[in-house]
């Protein structure tokens, strides 16, 4: 007994021992890799490092008002209302950022205005209404306000606001019941977060700002470029012969797979449009720049990216034609893949460097003249005893690539409007 005892322990104190041995080493290799990820991140974007500086500077800055008596004498504990704003409204981008202080502005003016109302009102009914009156007064606006915040055309902007604006009504019309100074209040309030709001707003502009209409302009060339270069790398993938398509499926695969990103791009085009909307004018985008017809070229290039997803199930699927069938149906799929590639990388480029160009127009109908010459080559049948089976694969490619033509046109008609709308200039191209 006493020697399985001493085991035990003996065990207990081993595994103790490698714990305490291996401690500081798992603490190393813990900020090891915490390291390594703010690297990568910084690395990624550096405008993440910048924006963390002026967070801090803002932060800094509006601080002051505890650090120094005579701005402290004014608003006391209040001035914390300050330093929170910062901490809320401080966005990454200008637009972001904007539209934050400008809701939590507003609704703090309109929520301490009609709390200041409701209590004055509670007042006059005297003691025993009064308490009854708030309640109420509380109970219907916050519900009233509440839901509203479900409006799909509220929600995507001011959805924030409302946030605010129950909680400034609440904050004076309740605290009202116990404090008489609810003027006081309400303008103590809407001081600070205006200061916090304007320290905001001023640093995140004029220290190295972050525009997001920018970022849209870039990101909407960035997907509809991604899709050219998967065109581009398709045909010459797709028409190989059996044997190189299993040697090199993998490295392949993963230049084919460039197109997911703007499958799930919807999300990040909504919130970039909400921003950009919030934004002045800056750079080459001026006042009233068309931002919802980015939604139409946005909505355009995902139909395109999901006939593209199909299409590239047909590369790595295991269910091949024989390889004399696509060779037969190659010279005009390589044409309309080819073409629709140099379409999209061009529609990018014009995007990008807000110049019309008609570069485009020929390669659209190079890519419909060859889907044409298909449409007649698949109805004539050059195959008139191959299996039907063997024939799907095939027939499935050389309809995607064709409706792949039809989106590429749709894309280019969005970004004619959007530089038709946005004034892009003309670039003129030497013959």
């Amino acid at each position: 007994m006493a020697s399985e005892q001493n085991q035990e322990k003996f065990r207990g104190l081993k595994s103790a021992w490698s714990f305490l041995k291996g401690f500081p080493g798992g603490i190393v290799n813990a900020v090891v890799s915490v390291a390594r990820e703010a690297k990568k991140l910084g690395k990624d974007d550096s405008r993440r490092i910048v924006h963390s500086f002026k967070v801090g500077l803002a932060i800094t800055i509006v601080s002051l008002f505890y650090y120094f008596d005579f701005l402290y004498d004014g608003f006391g504990v209040s001035a914390m209302w300050a330093v929170i704003t910062v901490v809320v409204v401080f966005e990454f981008s200008v637009g972001a950022t904007i539209g934050k202080g400008v809701n939590r502005g507003i609704a703090t003016l309109v929520g301490g205005v009609l709390g200041v109302a409701v209590h004055c009102l509670a007042s006059v009914t005297g003691k025993h209404a009064e308490s009854i009156v708030l309640g109420l007064s509380v109970f219907l606006i916050s519900t009233a306000a509440t839901f509203i915040r479900f409006f799909p055309q509220l929600k995507a902007r001011y959805d924030y606001g409302l946030l605010i604006f129950i909680l400034t009504f609440c904050l004076i019309s309740v605290s009202g019941y116990r404090d008489d100074e609810v003027i006081e209040m309400a303008h103590t309030r809407l001081s600070t977060v205006a200061i916090g709001s304007c320290a905001t707003v001023l640093i995140c502009i004029f220290i190295c700002p972050v525009w997001a209409g920018e970022d849209l302009h870039n990101f909407t060339a960035d997907n509809i470029e991604t899709l050219g270069i998967f065109l581009e790398d398709f045909q010459g993938k797709y028409f190989e012969t059996t044997n190189d398509k299993s040697e090199e499926n993998e490295e392949n695969q993963d230049s084919l797979d460039g197109y997911k990103v703007v499958l799930n791009s919807k999300g990040t085009e909504d919130s970039l449009i909400n921003f950009a909307k919030w934004e002045p004018r800056h750079g080459k985008f001026k006042y009233r720049h068309p931002w919802d017809q980015y939604v139409k070229i946005g909505k355009s290039t995902r139909e395109c990216a999901y006939k593209i997803d199909a299409l590239n199930c047909y590369v790595i699927s295991e269910m091949q034609a024989p390889v004399e069938i696509p060779r037969k149906i190659q010279e005009p799929c390589s044409t309309m893949s080819l073409e629709c590639s140099q379409t999209l990388k061009e529609l990018a480029t014009v995007i990008k460097k807000m110049t019309r160009s008609s570069i485009s127009d020929p390669h659209i109908k190079n890519a419909v003249i060859a889907a044409k010459s298909l449409k007649s080559m698949m109805q004539n049948g050059p195959w008139p005893e191959t299996d039907l089976l063997n024939l799907i694969p095939a027939a499935t490619v050389a309809s995607l690539l064709i409706e792949i033509v039809s989106s590429t046109i749709k894309i280019s008609d969005s970004v004619s409007q959007l530089a038709s709308l946005s004034k892009f200039k003309t670039c003129n191209i030497p013959p």
